[in-house]
């Protein structure tokens, strides 16, 4: 969006504000001074969709870090949990008791992991 607003504003450079001067007659100035007040209201345009856009970004940099740190929060706790779960079995076993497989490392050959042995689905392969 941005990158739009910065193209229009460039392409708008010209026409806005290279206008020749008018000839000496009324309708000529009549004409330069329609033209001048488009000019006028389309870089105050510009300036508040540029303004929007900076607000605009600002909202969903800060939206998408507080849904990061919520992701953080909620997961790490889990994966505690999930680990103290499945150390034993993961031991003596070499399986998790529950939880899904890692994929295999793609283009590799790889085996994907083995899924829990109560819960869980085996892993892609590479």
């Amino acid at each position: 969006m941005g990158s739009a607003i910065a193209g229009a504003n460039l392409a708008a450079i010209g026409p806005t504000t290279g206008l020749l001067a008018p000839a000496t007659d009324e309708v000529s100035a009549a004409i330069t001074a329609v033209f001048t007040g488009h000019a006028h209201e389309y870089q105050t345009l510009s300036a508040q969709a540029s303004a929007f856009h900076e607000q605009f970004v600002r909202a969903v940099s800060t939206a998408a870090d507080s849904y990061a740190s919520a992701e953080a929060a909620n997961a790490s706790p889990l994966q505690e949990l999930l680990n103290v779960i499945n150390a034993p079995t993961q031991t003596l076993l070499g399986r998790p008791l529950i939880g899904n497989g890692a994929n295999g490392a793609p283009g590799t050959g790889q085996n994907g992991g083995a899924g829990g042995i109560l819960i869980g689905n085996g892993a892609n392969g590479g």
